[in-house]
């Protein structure tokens, strides 16, 4: 039967309890207003481990001040049917004060990975991400914790992060999840209007286009961005924050494709007033 804990005490015990009989648990952090994409990490979660935790809280610190915090959707109900629907044990919900009380000073930042590319727009976003996940692993001690490839360089970061600080935790990392017509499984497609809606799929598109240059033998990552460009600028509502090549593990940009590596092509960009970011792993 699913529980609901509110607090780092509770979650804290249940989880030990967990240990204590020997199980493992799994974790999927999200923010809530869930989707397949969502369910995904659950699935993958319930296949590894014995007991699964999902939590639900829209993390003020990864938002700048003139970001969408205060109108990111939220359901709490509809989110805990879908994951007692899939079989969840566990949702911790916790206040925006349980997680930071007043006085709370520390946060974890990385130096390198966090100021690349998504770090470069949302400079305060990545701290925000790290400091929340490091709160939440302490609170629910988890064996695996799942992350979306959708979210590459967060996914990157929080991998880095467990290294550096000798987390006893395994990351994994699931496929993207997308609708049926290619677009990327995220909450903020909602704040899509129909037209907008038609027009994200331009994201895919240009993902689409750059895969069969490379697979035809162009290397020129120069050239294989300005074609992106022209499909993403085929729309009037798009607004493109950058389009990126980079290697999988460090996130530097890449010159040229070269046969042996694997490498992330990143995009993020604005569909009228909604950010949508994407990506596509290659394995050259």
């Amino acid at each position: 039967m699913l529980q609901v804990f509110n607090s780092v005490k509770e979650i804290n015990n249940f989880a030990n309890l967990q240990k204590q009989q020997g199980k493992k648990i799994g974790f999927v952090p999200t923010m809530g207003y869930l989707h397949e994409g969502h369910i995904s990490l659950v699935k993958a979660s319930k296949e590894m481990c014995d007991i699964t935790v999902v939590s639900i809280f829209v993390n003020p610190t990864q938002f700048s001040p003139n970001e969408d915090l205060s109108k990111y959707p939220r359901d709490f109900k509809r989110d805990e049917k879908m994951l007692s629907e899939n079989g969840v044990d566990a949702i911790f919900y916790p206040a925006v004060d349980e997680i930071y009380p007043d006085g709370f000073e520390t946060y974890v930042n990385l130096d390198k990975i966090s100021l690349k590319h998504e770090g470069e727009f949302r400079p305060t976003h990545f701290k925000g991400v790290a400091t929340v996940v490091t709160i939440l692993f302490n609170a629910v001690n988890p064996d695996y914790a799942f992350f979306g490839r959708k979210d590459a360089q967060q996914a990157a970061l929080i991998e880095k992060m467990v290294s550096d600080l000798k987390f006893n935790i395994k990351v994994i990392i699931c496929p993207t999840v997308r609708e049926h017509d290619g677009l990327a499984m995220s909450s903020r497609n909602s704040y899509l209007n129909p037209q907008e809606r038609k027009d994200a799929l331009v994201l895919k598109s240009s993902l689409n286009i750059a895969e069969e240059l490379i697979k035809t033998g162009e290397t020129n990552t120069v050239f294989i961005i300005e074609s992106m460009k022209r499909v993403i600028d085929s729309v009037t509502t798009s607004k493109l924050d950058y389009i990126k090549i980079v290697d999988a593990v460090s996130f530097n940009e890449i010159p040229r494709i070269e046969k042996g590596n694997r490498f992330y092509i990143l995009i993020a960009c604005r569909i009228g007033k909604t950010r949508l970011i994407d990506n596509t792993l290659i394995r050259a």
